[in-house]
Formats: C-alpha cells, structure tokens, sequence
C-alpha cells in the first residue's frame, strides 16, 4: 500500500566512512513526480547521500523512508527492487559486455513498468545503432546514455543521477538533459547531483545545498537569490 507522503525521505541522516562522519543529521524530502537537484562543493557529501539512500553506505533503518517505509541499511539488491536505481558517477559500465547487454543487466530484478529495450533505444536511438559494440567502446556522453539506460531498465519510480554531466560537452549535456525531462514526463521522480549551479537550478522544482555534510539551504529555484545560493555553497 503506497503513502500519501513523500516518496523518499531522509530524517536526521548521518554516514560514516570508518571513523570519518561523512553527513550530519540530513532531512531531505523528496516529493512524487519531482525533480530535485543536490549542489555542493566537492567533498560536501553529495554522493554519499545517494549511497546511503541507495544501501552502499550503511544507515539506520529509521534515517531513510520509500513510500512510507523504513529502508535505511538495507542490501542495494532489495532497494533496488522496490524501485530506486542510480546512475553512478564515472558510469560503472562492464568492459566486457556489450551496450545491449549492460542494458540488459539493469532488469535483472524483473520491475514491471514501461522500460525495456525498445523503450530506452526510443530516448536513445544512437544506442540501438551500437547495440553489439562494447560499451566502454563509445564516446563519453553515449556511455553515459548507456549508464542511464541501464538505471531505467530496472524500471524505478526514483532515479537519482550522480554528476552526469562531468567531463562531457556542452552540447552532448544539453541532450541528456532533454532526455531526462522525458524520463521524468514518463512519471519518474528525479534526484539530480550536479555541480553546475545554473543547470540545477534550471532543470529543477527544488533545490538542497549541501556543505561539509550538512544541508545548508533548500528551497524553489525561483525564490533562492544568486547570493543566497553562493553564501550556501562556499559558505561565505
């Protein structure tokens, strides 16, 4: 039974790698059918915070909620079926495997839902061109069509994107970007990591700023000021 709440919800999140404390008490909500960017300086914990809501940082049970229930420290396999992927940062695609089948590998927990192959060669149809040639084989931003295929194949209601845009061209980020807003058209909510302040605030409803590990500011793109956005990010 779905949750009138938040589709996600973080409460008094805290990570640690080892000794280090790597977040302090996040609070982020994230709304259904939103799109939502997390800027911040390198090193501020952005990552992190996707790891953590993703299972590859261990959290209490309690510091994370999908729709209405308590997913924190769970295995990344069970959050995934229940139906939040992620497109890491640097991609992660297998060398050895072909686009199609690293594609394939993002529906190994059988999700019901609107993305298959078809579906994604449809938002990226220079994919379906290389389908056979291995993935690694290809220009950086098709990798990257590549990696954000592979997180839709698994067919979830969040998406959360880590730096997607890092090292490619202005025009190749302008396409996936457009093709994001067909993902999230599609239904899917959005969690977009971007360092790029401008871009985030452009392609979102909402906006956290996270600074050493903490949540410095958040709000609507059009009610945050250009200094008050700087203030959070560099802390001065």
């Amino acid at each position: 039974m779905r949750s009138n709440g938040p589709l996600l919800e973080a409460r008094a999140l805290t990570a640690f790698y080892g000794d280090f404390q790597a977040l302090f008490d996040i609070d982020v909500r994230i709304g259904r059918n939103e799109t939502v960017a997390i800027i911040g300086a390198n090193g501020a914990g952005k990552s992190t915070l996707l790891k953590s809501i993703t299972g590859l940082v261990r959290t209490k049970a309690e510091a994370i909620y999908f729709d209405g229930e308590a997913i924190g420290g769970k295995p990344a396999y069970r959050i995934v079926a229940q139906g939040i992927s992620m497109v890491p940062e640097g991609r992660r695609l297998f060398p050895s495997l072909s686009v199609e089948e690293n594609l394939s590998i993002g529906a190994y927990s059988k999700r019901r839902g609107p993305w298959n192959l078809e579906a994604v060669y449809a938002v990226f149809p220079m994919l379906k061109e290389k389908r056979s040639v291995p993935a690694t084989a290809l220009s950086g931003g098709q990798q990257q069509m590549v990696a954000i295929g592979r997180a839709l194949m698994a067919n979830p209601r969040l998406l959360l994107c880590d730096e997607i845009s890092l090292g490619l061209a202005p025009v190749i980020i302008k396409e996936i970007y457009a093709q994001l807003e067909r993902v999230s058209a599609n239904g899917t909510t959005l969690v977009i990591v971007e360092q790029d302040i401008k871009r985030a605030m452009a392609v979102s409803d909402r906006v956290y700023c996270i600074r050493e590990g903490r949540v410095v500011l958040e709000g609507r793109p059009r009610d945050l000021g250009r200094e008050q956005i700087t203030k959070a990010y560099f802390g001065r």
